[in-house]
């Protein structure tokens, strides 16, 4: 499984990166929304940690950029304000799969981004074993 962390503060993109490491995900952390849509659009993810508040560029922008080159990537919005806090998010990004607040515990995030990246027939399998 491969992720892509979007997110400004590159020591928290970092921390949750180990942590994701531990599932044995691999990452690749971005800190621009620039450098998240070349990124999509020359490496496959299966999912996309994406803060919605970016230093610099459009955290929207960058899901539709990947709801339109690699539709099968679930949206993980991490966010530190209230905004979208209603919800609104899962109608403006339809790749959108779960909206958490930034200071979510990494172990709780990285299990989030394991369930939305494992395909559903893995998944059938792993709990038929």
């Amino acid at each position: 499984m491969h992720c892509l962390i979007v997110e400004s503060n590159p020591a928290l993109g970092a921390l949750w990166a180990r942590y994701l490491g531990r599932l044995e995900v691999e990452t690749t952390v971005a800190e621009t929304a620039e450098r998240a849509l070349n990124l999509i659009q020359s490496v496959s993810f299966d999912v996309i940690v994406l803060d919605l508040v970016l230093s610099e560029g459009s955290a929207l922008a960058v899901a539709d950029l990947a709801q339109f080159r690699q539709p099968e990537a679930n949206v993980v919005f991490v966010t530190n304000t209230t905004f979208f806090s209603d919800g609104s998010i899962f109608r403006h990004s339809a790749n959108a799969r779960a909206f958490i607040e930034t200071a979510t515990p990494p172990d709780d995030l990285a299990e989030i981004v394991h369930f939305f990246g494992v395909k559903p027939h893995a998944r059938a399998v792993r709990q038929d074993q």
